[in-house]
């Protein structure tokens, strides 16, 4: 592993953990005060989150990476969206056909999709080009 991958994995580890953080508190903040249900929640949390996450990794995580802001916003976006959309889908099933309450179900969901928007972020969202 080279010092720059090195780099960029505590880094994304360092981002990715405050951007869960934000995404996991505020959606299980608001779904036991029942703001929301657990559904908009996340979906709330991610929307607090995305921010955190795109502009840390940009000049953290992938700062060595040489791509235009037009060129990698739109790319992270659809990594951060596609990884939503799997946190969606599992949270639905796991609270449609379990008992587990939510905020450990978010929380083991969260690390699981963390895995595979770090490689679709590397290697695709904020590759060189544009």
């Amino acid at each position: 592993m080279t010092p720059t991958h090195r780099h960029s994995i505590s880094w994304f580890a360092v981002i990715g953990v405050l951007a869960a953080g934000v995404h996991y508190v505020v959606a299980v903040s608001l779904e036991l005060t029942h703001v929301l249900n657990a559904i908009y929640a996340n979906t709330a949390g991610f929307l607090c989150a995305f921010p955190v996450s795109y502009f840390g990794h940009r000049k953290l995580s992938f700062s060595g990476q040489i791509s235009s802001h037009l060129h990698a916003f739109p790319r992270f976006f659809i990594v951060a969206l596609f990884g939503f959309l799997a946190n969606q889908l599992l949270v639905i099933n796991a609270i449609y056909f379990t008992s587990v309450p939510f905020w450990l179900v978010l929380g083991v969901v969260m690390v699981i999709v963390a895995v595979s928007t770090y490689f679709l972020s590397r290697y695709w969202a904020f590759k060189g080009g544009l």
